[in-house]
């Protein structure tokens, strides 16, 4: 009999829409190099920019919260691996797959470390410089809790990897770093890219729904979009993105070329259109899917510290990393101007892809961790005391909490 992998979403995947749900295609395309047969749920609701699955040969179950029916599912299923998709799935069904799977290994994709996220936004909106204070929050308390009950926990980001080591004290060995993992752009690709003289204008892309994605969009509106268009008087800067609301939809002024688009069906399509991507991004946590998308796509970007965190290593940008406003509007003039500067940028983001997000490199990388644990994950379940501890208080708090909820819906 094949192997077994369960996920347990947070949302269905959208990889159209988000740059989560282009990682979870990415690790069910991992799994399936690896022969497992791959089951999916979430006890989330559709929307309609989920992706079917099944389309890519895995199966598709909803499930729900505070139900024994999630019981008697995976029991029947019997998964060997169990991914949770992000830590508030291992809060809501961790128990219920340690009492009806105990064999299972458990592992969680953080997605990217909410807890940070959360402390810099709440730093941002109070206008202090982030530090312990905000990054210890109640978020983190749980989302730490969820990490130390897990056999490893997915991490996207080197600089997440560091906070977690350094400042939350977890033990290396529940961690293991995995950025997107993308195919090699190939020469004869990249050339058929539209250069530097066939694009025009400036883009922006992101899941509105995504508190930093929406700021981002409102700091370009109301402070870097007038410098530069003072400077680049026929350009137009268009706005992509899923889940555009009212709010969003209200910033379009076609006089000042500020142009909200919406979603955007092919990402490939108007990012290689566009000449330059701005992300100005002034809090969140993990890898910026639209850097990676402007990468890809042989588009310069300018982004900001937080957007570039954890993206480029030691190699040269795509662009420029700018924190002034002033200075952020001037180095998008000055790449969507220079064609010989645009050229050696688009070069230094075709380079990243390569050396940084090799889909080989990280696929082996994964698969031998995940096979060196499944051999020895009860021995690693006992030198984790911290993760033991935390199971056992939430089998006792968790659990009886959700079966009088359970109760109180009949």
């Amino acid at each position: 009999m094949g192997k077994k992998l369960l996920i347990i979403g947070f949302v269905w995947p959208e990889p159209k829409s988000s740059a989560a749900g282009s990682r979870m295609i990415q690790l069910i395309q991992f799994f399936q190099t690896q022969h497992y047969q791959i089951t999916f749920s979430s006890p989330c609701a559709k929307s309609d920019n989920a992706f079917d699955l099944r389309t890519i040969g895995a199966d598709q179950v909803s499930i729900e919260l505070n139900n024994t029916s999630f019981d008697t599912f995976i029991k029947g299923l019997h998964p060997d691996i169990v991914l949770f998709d992000r830590f508030m799935m291992e809060e809501q069904f961790g128990w219920r797959v340690t009492e009806q799977c105990p064999n299972a290994l458990r592992i969680i994709d953080t997605e990217d470390l909410h807890c940070l996220r959360k402390g810099r936004q709440q730093a941002y909106k109070e206008g202090k410089e982030f530090d312990r204070s905000y990054l210890f929050n109640d978020i983190a308390k749980r989302e730490i809790a969820s990490i130390y009950r897990s056999d490893l926990s997915l991490i996207i980001s080197e600089a997440e990897m560091e906070i977690l080591k350094n400042d939350f004290k977890v033990d290396d060995t529940l961690l293991h770093y995995l950025p997107f993992m993308l195919e090699d752009l190939s020469e004869d690709s990249t050339k058929k890219f539209p250069d530097f003289e066939e694009r025009q204008h400036f883009i922006t892309i992101g899941n509105f729904l995504h508190e930093p994605n929406y700021n981002a969009v409102l700091y370009l509106k109301e402070t870097i979009w007038p410098l530069i268009k003072k400077q680049c008087p026929d350009a137009e800067l268009h706005i992509y993105g899923a889940y555009a609301s009212q709010k969003i939809n209200q910033l379009y002024h076609e006089r000042s070329g500020f142009l909200v688009k919406g979603y955007a069906d092919d990402v490939n399509e108007v990012m290689q259109q566009a000449r330059v991507c701005l992300a100005p991004i002034r809090f969140g946590a993990g890898l910026k899917g639209k850097l990676i998308d402007a990468m890809i796509n042989g588009t310069p970007s300018v982004t900001t510290k937080i957007g570039a965190e954890g993206m480029f290593g030691d190699l040269k940008p795509n662009g420029f990393i700018e924190v002034e406003p002033e200075n952020f509007a001037n180095k998008a003039v000055e790449l969507y101007k220079n064609g010989r500067l645009w050229k050696e940028k688009q070069q230094n983001g075709y380079q990243i892809i390569k050396e940084r997000f090799n889909k080989a490199v990280f696929q082996e990388i994964l698969s031998n961790r995940i096979e060196e644990l499944t051999g020895e994950f009860q021995i690693k379940r006992l030198n984790n005391f911290t993760g033991l501890m935390l199971q056992h208080h939430q089998m006792q708090s968790t659990k009886f909490m959700s079966k009088w909820i359970e109760e109180k819906n009949k």
